[in-house]
């Protein structure tokens, strides 16, 4: 038997090192090159630096590189930047508990200076784990979202739509976390069903009676500014239009008629108070109440709370309870679940309160905005309605303005004399909290003394820039214009309300467009049990020691393969040690067909053309589903062609032409292994690479996808279930007697049907 080029006689991935530093001497392998074809631009997540790198993103993240590398095959010059969103509160969180020390006990510059420290660690560690699963991100010019660059291109569009008149300041009442101590945006809150108590609480009425309320925040009734009854109950009908008084506090609210009132829940009868939850705040505004401040920014009970004043919360609301209790108010306690919003970094109980802020207009541009999603192409479709969705449940502008340290500052100062506005320039990263006016004297009185905006953005006003920042907007206009809109968006499902959709409202009010043609929604890493994976839970598993085991290619043959486009993948060990036997098994093959050296084509038997015929139907549906960004269809395909067709049946059908340099068999070998090697290469490219270099030349990266073959009797793939068929029923007789495979039966005929293949079905199974 001929020596295999292939010498290794088992896939390591210790090769995977070998070839990382390979790569990095080749930097034009994946370099954006305008000469290798259109240029197609991918704008990626950012990812946000808060630690170890999660699994789940890694995986993530690997399939977005499949993506460009598929690109890049299918004849694109690729734009495929890699930044690190290095803004925001996680990374602020982390300071605070690792020095015990809340952000605002701390001098402001020297908090921003222990954020800039703490996460420059963190922001390695994720490059190198990137490089690490072979992702051809442009890491070079990796940008960061704290950088003075970005800070001052994220504030150069925010200048741009504050002239506009896109911005505005106002004092109304938003979300607010007490544990971040800043106002929040809807999209940075979640909701789940935590147990709570529902209180039947009888409130006296003026001229006799009273009126029971049931409510989950009794602390609230210092707060409270009316109590409403839909119309059509029955059971308070004769209570509205009277004045109930709080019990222990003597504050008083009239009973009002409203169809907001739930009849089938609790007593039927509800308190509104300022705020308790979002039909509280709209309906002060429908009807024109008195707000109350009874909680403060820090979750304590303000003055109004009489003898609870201090407490936090959720002390105050058990005080008070057991007050209302002891005065013989209470009716009835119950245990319910309750859907309670929690801020989605801190997961404290979100409150309404009244704070003063900068807000971006939004509303307003709902119908614009749904009518962009229809225009962008989704992958899969069905993620659209995520969108859409979220779009249709906006209830107020975007506050943008944020009480912490280490985001992008708002780029304005005010006037001290008359309080005027004042926005400068683009262009220049602005700290108005640090850095002197850039004004000599306001416009409007002539003052010369400016007091700077303290606040900051909401780290998703960076974020919603990338797409602009990748296709150079204000920078190569050029460029900008030939690759806006972007052509690809990848990204989680779970930042669909977040990323994706502040993104395309930032695209608009700019530019009016849509900001993608394509829109990639991938699913979220769970653990084998479909559970979300956390230290707490004891189900996590670190993606390093994965790598070190199983390898990179592992890991991205896993992601591949392990569900279709947009669908939430379970990690498990198992699993990427079953992907690691494809790798294998390629391997194998490949080191076979390594034996003899290519051949030109020569005389194609049936058999060749046979096999060339299923390669030509495996090509086209790779192609076409690396088209469409769906990268199970290729793994699973080429996994399933390579081990249930080429290698047991025509590899084993040709063996003996092969060793006898049959030009039809050696040529066909070839041809396959290389076809599979491109086709594979955008998701395992290690393993195809290193085959590539040691039995072809070159590097397979080089290569574009194949195309169909032309001049191949396709209608040969008619036979496949014959083919197979009689090959498994010669194995089934081989086994029933007792024979091994190698050795010669008799009694066995191939039928009339495959004779075209007669001769290599008989060498194969050595028939008498």
């Amino acid at each position: 038997m001929p020596e295999p080029k292939l010498a290794p006689n088992r896939w390591d991935p210790e090769f995977e090192r070998e070839l990382l530093r390979a790569w990095e001497g080749e930097p034009a392998l994946y370099a954006y090159t305008p000469e290798r074809g259109p240029t197609y631009v991918i704008d990626t997540p950012p990812p946000y630096p808060s630690g170890d790198w999660h699994p789940g993103a890694v995986v993530a993240y690997s399939l977005i590189d499949m993506i460009a590398r598929s690109q890049r095959m299918l004849g694109k010059a690729v734009v495929f930047p890699f930044g690190l969103d290095q803004n925001g509160i996680n990374i602020e969180r982390t300071v605070e508990k690792k020095y015990a020390k809340p952000l605002h006990e701390w001098d402001r510059e020297a908090f921003i200076a222990k954020c800039r420290e703490e996460i420059a660690g963190i922001g390695e560690g994720i490059l190198t784990i990137a490089k690490r699963m072979g992702m051809t991100a442009d890491f070079a010019h990796t940008y960061r979202t704290d950088s003075d660059e970005y800070r001052a291109f994220s504030q150069a569009i925010f200048i741009g739509l504050f002239n506009q008149g896109l911005f505005y300041r106002g004092e109304r009442p938003s979300f607010y976390c007490v544990a971040c101590e800043t106002p929040l945006a809807e999209a940075d809150i979640v909701y789940e069903e935590l147990p709570s108590k529902l209180a039947w609480i009888r409130f006296p009425l003026k001229g006799g009676g009273s009126v029971t309320i049931a409510t989950t925040r009794p602390e609230l009734l210092p707060a409270c500014r009316a109590v409403i009854v839909h119309p059509d109950d029955e059971r308070w009908r004769a209570s509205v239009g009277k004045t109930a008084v709080m019990p222990l506090f003597g504050n008083e609210a009239l009973v009002r008629a409203h169809p907001e009132a739930r009849i089938d829940f609790g007593s039927g009868a509800a308190m509104i108070c300022s705020y308790g939850d979002i039909v509280d705040v709209r309906l002060f505004r429908d009807l024109q109440l008195e707000p109350v401040k009874a909680i403060d920014e820090r979750g304590r009970m303000t003055a109004v709370a009489g003898p609870y004043a201090g407490m936090k919360v959720e002390a105050a609301r058990s005080a008070v309870l057991r007050d209302l209790e002891s005065g013989g108010f209470v009716e009835k306690v119950e245990s319910i679940l309750h859907k309670t919003p929690l801020c989605e970094r801190s997961r404290t109980p979100v409150e309404f309160l009244s704070s003063e802020g900068w807000y971006l207009r939004q509303l307003e541009f709902r119908d614009a905005l749904k009518r962009l999603a229809d225009e962008m192409a989704f992958h899969p479709p069905r993620h659209r309605q995520l969108l859409l969705d979220w779009i249709d449940s906006l209830t107020i502008d975007w506050p943008i303005s944020r009480r912490r340290f280490y985001h992008t500052e708002i780029p304005l100062w005010y006037c001290k004399a008359c309080g005027l506005v004042l926005v400068p320039k683009p262009g220049t990263y602005y700290r108005p909290w640090k850095d002197p006016a850039p004004f000599d004297e306001c416009p409007n009185c002539a003052g010369t003394s400016f007091a700077g905006e303290e606040h900051v953005f909401d780290t998703w006003m960076d974020s919603s820039c990338s797409n602009l920042w990748v296709t150079r907007y204000g920078k190569d206009e050029g460029f900008f214009e030939e690759n806006f809109p972007t052509h690809l968006r990848t990204q989680g499902r779970e930042i669909v309300r977040t990323w994706l959709y502040y993104t395309t409202l930032k695209s608009w009010l700019v530019r009016k467009q849509k900001p993608f043609q394509h829109v990639f929604v991938h699913g979220l890493g769970l653990d084998a049990r479909g559970r979300a994976m956390h230290r707490t839970l004891g189900n996590y598993l670190p993606a390093d020691p994965l790598i070190e085991k199983f390898g990179a290619d592992a890991m991205r043959f896993f992601a591949a393969s392990e569900t279709g486009p947009g669908e939430d993948f379970r990690i498990s060990e198992d699993k990427i040690g079953g992907a690691q036997k494809f790798i294998t098994k390629l391997w194998n093959v490949a080191r076979f067909v390594s034996s003899f050296p290519p051949l030109p084509a020569g005389k194609l038997l049936a058999s060749d053309e046979w096999i060339l015929a299923e390669l030509n139907a495996l090509v086209a549906e790779c192609r076409g589903a690396f088209e469409e960004f769906n990268l199970f269809v290729p793994a699973n395909r080429c996994r399933e062609f390579l081990w249930n067709r080429f290698a047991p049946h025509y590899v084993e059908m040709v063996k003996a032409r092969a060793y006898e340099g049959h030009g039809g068999a050696v040529h066909t070998l070839h041809a396959v292994l290389q076809d599979l090697l491109r086709l594979l290469a955008p998701i395992i490219p290690f393993c195809t690479d290193k085959i590539w270099r040691e039995v072809y030349g070159g590097s397979v990266h080089s290569e574009v996808l194949p195309s169909i073959r032309a001049g191949v009797r396709e209608e040969l793939t008619k036979l496949t279930p014959e083919i197979e068929g009689f090959n498994s029923e010669v194995w089934r007789v081989k086994k029933e007697r007792g024979v091994s495979l190698g050795q010669p039966i008799d009694g066995l005929a191939v039928p009339d049907l495959l004779k075209d293949f007669a001769e290599d079905l008989k060498r194969m199974h050595r028939l008498a």
